[in-house]
This record gives C-alpha cells, structure tokens and sequence, in this order.
C-alpha cells in the first residue's frame, strides 16, 4: 500500500467540527496549515444530527459522521445458534480481560474479534440479546471480583451493557487503507485507527490533549449509575486507554505533563514526541491599553471540567478587597451545559457578585475577550495544553492559572500558576497583580515573547506535517526541536502566517 503522508484521517470524539472550543480550534489550524494534505474527517458524535459549526476548509474531501446513540446500527436480530455461541465466547474474554484483575484474557485480542463482528454490522444486535446480558451477570458477580460485594442487579447490567454497546460503535468504523490514521484523543476514537492498524496495517498516530482517562474519572464521580457500572464502564476505558498508548505507532502529546501519564500507561517513550499547540500571533496581536476598571476575564466553554465555581469563590474574594472589580466571562454554553450556567448564575447570587459578573457569550474575535481585562483566569482542573491561556500570553495579557495539564510549561514564570480547588490561593495571585501594575505590565510583555519565542502555530504545523510523512514511510524524522527561536522577531514576518490567517473564532 503507497502511503505519502498527504492522506489522513483525521479522528475526533465530540469536538471538531461540531463545537467551538480549543481541541476544535487545534484541528482546524491543523487542517487549514497542510493544504497539501487530504483530510477525512471521521467526527464521533450523540445523535448524528449535530449541525457542523466550522466552515471544513477545501483539503477536506470528506466527513463522516459516527452517532453513538440513536438507532443501533447493522442487524435488527441478535444472532442464534452457533453465531450466538461464538459470541459468547468471544464476550466473555473481552469482559474477564477488564473485570477480572488476574484473568489472562488479552484486552486487545478480544476487542479486535469483536471488531469483526462490528464491521460485518452484527455486535450492536449482538449485545442487545439475552446472551450478553448472562454473561455479565455470571462473570461480575464471581465471588472473588470487587463487584460481587456491590451486589449488581439485572438492571445495572442492563445499564451497563447499553453503555457498552454504543461506547462500541466506532468498531465497524472503516477508514482508508491508504492514510494516515489520526485520533486526536485517546478513548473511543481510537476504535477505528486500533482496528485499522491491526487489520489493515494503517498507520496510527495519537494525539492527547486532555488526560482522557482521568476527565473519565472525573466525570463518573457525579454519575447517575450505582458503583458496579461505574466500575465497569471504567474498567473497559482504563483497557482501551492502555491498548491506545501500546498499539499506536507514535503519540505526539502536547505537553511533558501528557507524557508522563502516557508512559505510566504502557506507552513506549521511544514512540513519543512532544508536539506543543501553536497560537497565530497575528491573529492573537497585543492587546493595547488595560481597561479603566479592574477587570478579570476568562475564556472557554461553560463546562464543569472548568470549575467555574472555584473561579466565582476567588472573585468573590477579590471583591472584597477591591470592590469595583468586574469578572468578564466569554465562551459559548456547548449543548447539554445548560444546568451548569444555572448552578453557576445561583452560585454567583449566593455570593452576592452578580453585579460585577457577566456571561458574555461565544466571541467572534477572541483576542477581544483577552484584551476585556488586566489579568486572564483559569480555573481548570484537567487541561492539555490551554489555547486560552497561549492566546491571553500572546495578546500580552499575564495570566493566573491551575497547576493542570501542561499549563506550568506554558506560563513559565511570565505569570502566577497556582494549585486547583483552592479559590483562596487563586484570589491572592489575582489581587497581587490587580495592584502591582508595573510587574503586571512587564509580566504580559514577557508572555507574548515567550509565545512568539516557543509556541507558534507554524512550528506546531511543520512539526505534524514531518511526523505524517514519517508514518507514511517517508524519509523525514521528526525530532523535538530547541524551545526557542534565534530570533523571535522572524516570526512575526514570516508570510506564512498570510495564507493560514485565522479570525480567532476557537470560542
């Protein structure tokens, strides 16, 4: 199979190109940055139906959309006879290889069967039959397996099943055998690329953002389900995580941070190149004068993984200091938010600074959003390697940020990173910079250096475009190059920059 490295297949979990956000405004400068390069986009989604909220540039020849939800896909009837044994078998070494800590069941092995039967359009029916279901009660409920004690019912194995099957779906997934296959997160949109290098020999290439496997844990904390499906559904995304970082053939975190998780995970670090996101500082430029009244802006999406309740506590401390303080918050509410801006907006009330806050909404030109205050928040408590907090550096505006993700890597010592879920730590660094103006001031011009300097949108390009050609076969090897430029200068005249210029629409 001729590969070149100018087809890819580009792999995305509920971001590009159907919401607005960092990991959506990292695809589409990626996209945008290789005309060359042919891009199909297979985009993971809920229902299938979600409209497309980025204009796909040109070198996009193709979308595919891959519900999880709504109608299963492939056969209405769940197989019989011989097929259903079969199945069973097979589904019941893909359960012991996660469920059962000393099985000696082979994670890979069995999902990779299961794939086949995926692609041949029979494993949704399958798990919807009784057979899947007696075979989750009769290995979860073995007297040595933790979730014994938890007493499972019927029912928590027909949530846990249902959970499963459309976690699966992107198994009959098939992408071309002659590309590049790149999932831009780790989890279920690595199911196509694991498939494809395993039964098609596609080159894999993964890419981590956030820490998918820890925001999973984050998330299920507050779930609805009883601890044995939680178990089970975090046991099945520990296997797959794991198996990513074994099986792909390169991982290009974006941040020292990533690396180290994906090493404790299992991956090779021969096979891991760090990749730092880019900003345009062009489209990014300084921000100019400070506005009149202290003000604290943050931007991103309205999402709990933003702990936007940590941020309100600080400002409430800072308003009680310096009481005409305003915090200006930017970024669009993504579908299904909406019950966390009404937490937020009753929280805000409960600590009497409803009148200094604003929701200000998704912006069309983003460096407005950073140039709204003197210092740039962020609350986080999981991040990659933030594009809010590299724009807010570019524009020239200092930050106060969680100590998450890669955030330390990119502030450096141009702003104050200071631990999560701590408002009080993180209404101090706010008020320190509030009132010493000249440290603030020099702090900004410090951070936009430092992005010209080490994070640009044209280095992190030529970087992808390198590591493409290298899983196609090619010659070019990508190495991390120095972190910094002989002269930061250059890159604000590099015309390159004129024919990838972005408006900063990412929130």
């Amino acid at each position: 199979m001729m590969r070149t490295g100018r087809h890819v297949t580009m792999l995305t979990e509920g971001t590009y190109p159907h919401v607005h956000g960092g990991v959506s405004t990292w695809c589409d400068q990626l996209v945008k940055g290789m005309p060359e390069v042919d891009f199909h986009i297979v985009s993971l989604t809920g229902s299938g139906r979600e409209p497309v909220a980025w204009e796909l540039p040109p070198n996009v020849y193709r979308h595919t959309r891959v519900p999880t939800w709504g109608p299963r896909p492939g056969r209405s009837r769940p197989p019989t006879g011989r097929a259903q044994r079969r199945f069973a078998e097979i589904y019941e070494r893909f359960l012991l290889s996660f469920l059962d800590p000393d099985s000696p069941e082979d994670f890979g092995d069995a999902l990779y069967e299961l794939a086949v039967l995926a692609r041949d359009g029979r494993l949704s029916a399958a798990l919807s039959g009784e057979a899947a279901l007696r075979s989750l009660m009769w290995i979860w409920t073995m007297p040595h397996l933790p979730t014994a004690a938890a007493r499972p019912t019927v029912h928590d194995a027909l949530v846990a099943t249902d959970l499963l099957e459309h976690a699966l779906r992107p198994l009959g997934v098939r992408i071309p055998e002659d590309c590049v296959a790149h999932a831009v997160s780790s989890g279920l949109a690595t199911l196509p690329a694991l498939v494809a290098r395993h039964l098609d020999g596609v080159p894999f290439l993964l890419t981590e953002h956030g820490i998918y496997l820890r925001e999973r844990y984050l998330g299920y904390r507050d779930a609805e389900q009883r601890w044995p499906v939680k178990a089970f559904m975090l046991g099945f995304y520990r296997e797959l995580n794991s198996l990513g970082y074994r099986a792909a053939d390169l991982i290009t975190p974006c941040n020292r941070y990533n690396r180290r998780w994906e090493e404790r995970g299992g991956a090779d670090g021969d096979r891991i190149r760090t990749v730092y996101n880019g900003v345009d500082p062009h489209a990014f430029p300084h921000a100019g004068p400070e506005p009149a009244v202290p003000t604290l802006t943050w931007c991103g999406r309205i999402d709990p993984i933003k702990d936007l309740e940590t941020l309100l506590r600080a400002y409430a401390m800072v308003r009680a200091e310096l009481p005409d303080t305003r915090l200006r918050l930017f970024g669009p509410v993504p579908p299904g938010g909406e019950a966390y801006r009404t937490r937020l907006e009753k929280l805000a009330a409960e600590l009497g600074v409803t009148d200094g806050l604003t929701f200000e909404g998704r912006i069309t030109e983003v460096w407005r959003a950073y140039a709204a205050g003197h210092v740039v928040m962020l609350s986080s408590i999981s991040e990659g390697f933030p594009f809010s907090i590299i724009e807010a550096m570019s524009c020239g505006r200092t930050t106060v940020s969680t100590d998450v993700g890669g955030v330390r890597e990119a502030v450096g010592d141009t702003g104050i990173v200071v631990p999560p879920r701590e408002p009080e730590k993180m209404a101090a660094a706010a008020l320190a910079l509030l009132r010493d103006e000249e440290r603030r001031l020099d702090l900004g011009e410090l951070s936009r250096r430092r992005v010209i300097d080490r994070f640009t949108l044209r280095r992190s390009v030529d970087a992808f475009r390198t590591v493409y050609q290298e899983l196609a076969d090619r010659s070019a090897v990508y190495e991390p190059a120095v972190e910094t430029v002989a002269d930061w200068t250059l890159e604000l005249r590099d015309p390159w920059y004129r024919a990838v210029a972005t408006d900063g629409t990412g929130w």
